[in-house]
């Protein structure tokens, strides 16, 4: 069979909706990824990343985590996220997307009720069609649409996924749904691949900014390729959870450990963190008072979602925000988003004055704000 898509790919083309890969491309400012802090730029890292894996005699996992692969690396790192964020135990994994499959998919079982935010991440909605339990959306960041769900529910065993700041909208969890699951005494997994790193006192995500404790029902599940500036994820919950995902998540127990290389590069990230906290929310605030300035945009995050409604007219945006200023900014199209947008990434190495003009630049453009 010659060209078995054809058709799809097609009309992908003609909806404006295909895709393509590019070499990233080093002359230009990066204002699309999700590296936060820049700290993927940030030689010292590696340079210390590659002195901790020289200390050891391999530089690779070799195995999975219950064969051979488990290493100090890794249990160093565990350690060190726990006594950051004030949970029990943890568990490094392969990536953001790998970690909400597997965890997903081992935690929420028959006869169980899984609640998730309408806008949470592809692979937990791709992770509920592995579930035998039953499972329903509720409205984006909607407390009372929970509320009613968890009241009209009959499963003894609830869970309710949410993120700490959603990726495509910018806003953050309402504290108000940490409540209602607190009430209705429900496990909770936080996705906090867009918020840990971003805000909170200590920079450590959506409960640290609540000054909530961590509780025997919280899950929470970060990534290493975006504030941490390497690659990688880790679920952080009690111990008890912890057992169970060793002995449940298909991704921990039948794929190779993480990458050692990776692993040393975000403990090494999280220290800086801790040390330069002070500095960094500093320049996440700065940047945050220029988007409110001249797009009048109160963001919780860095994420900075500049709604455009058409899928031909954000490339083009896009490619003249590159051939004018030098600058890359996401061009996000449907599925990925209702309606498409300039997604700009207000990321902490990018210059002040660059900033101030892509800013300028989409000034007459009406801005999508979470709080219309």
């Amino acid at each position: 069979m010659k060209n078995p898509y054809e058709n799809e790919l097609k009309a992908l083309k003609r909806s404006g909706r295909y895709r393509e890969r590019h070499l990233s491309d080093e002359t230009l400012l990066d204002a699309a990824s999700n590296d936060y802090l820049g700290l993927a730029h940030l030689k010292e890292l590696h340079t210390k990343a590659c002195e901790t894996l020289n200390s050891f005699s391999f530089h690779a996992p070799k195995s999975s985590m219950l064969v051979n692969g488990y290493h100090p690396i890794h249990q160093n790192f565990e350690r060190a996220l726990c006594e950051a964020n004030g949970f029990e135990a943890g568990i490094v994994m392969g990536s953001g997307f790998n970690a909400n499959i597997g965890m997903i998919e081992s935690l929420v079982r028959k006869g169980d009720l899984l609640l998730m935010d309408e806008s949470y991440h592809a692979s937990g909605v791709m992770a509920t069609r592995m579930c035998d339990a039953r499972v329903e959306f509720f409205p984006h960041n909607d407390a009372a649409a929970l509320e009613y769900a968890l009241q009209k529910a009959t499963e003894k065993r609830i869970v309710v996924a949410v993120e700490g700041i959603y990726s495509m909208s910018g806003d953050k969890l309402a504290r108000e749904i940490l409540e209602v699951c607190e009430r209705h005494n429900v496990l909770i997994i936080l996705d906090e691949a867009h918020s840990s790193g971003v805000i909170g006192e200590n920079l450590m995500g959506i409960l640290d900014l609540y000054r909530i404790k961590p509780t025997a029902n919280m899950i929470k599940m970060g990534t290493l390729g975006k504030a941490y500036g390497s690659f990688g994820a880790y679920v952080l919950s009690s111990q008890h959870i912890s057992d169970y995902l060793i002995n449940r998540a298909k991704n921990v127990i039948y794929a190779t450990a993480p990458s050692l290389y990776d692993t040393a590069l975000a403990h090494h990230a999280l220290n800086y963190i801790q040390t330069n906290t002070r500095k960094l929310k500093e320049a996440i605030s700065a940047r945050q008072k220029i988007l409110k300035e001249i797009l009048g945009l109160d963001i919780d995050g860095l994420i900075v979602p500049i709604e455009i409604g058409d899928n031909t007219r954000v490339m083009e945006l896009q490619k003249s925000l590159k051939e004018e200023l030098g600058v890359l900014v996401g061009a996000i199209r449907q599925p990925t988003v209702n309606r498409a947008i300039i997604r700009l990434i207000a990321r902490l190495d990018i210059p002040v004055e660059t900033l101030v003009c892509v800013c300028e630049r989409f000034s007459h453009n009406r801005v999508k704000s979470h709080d219309e």
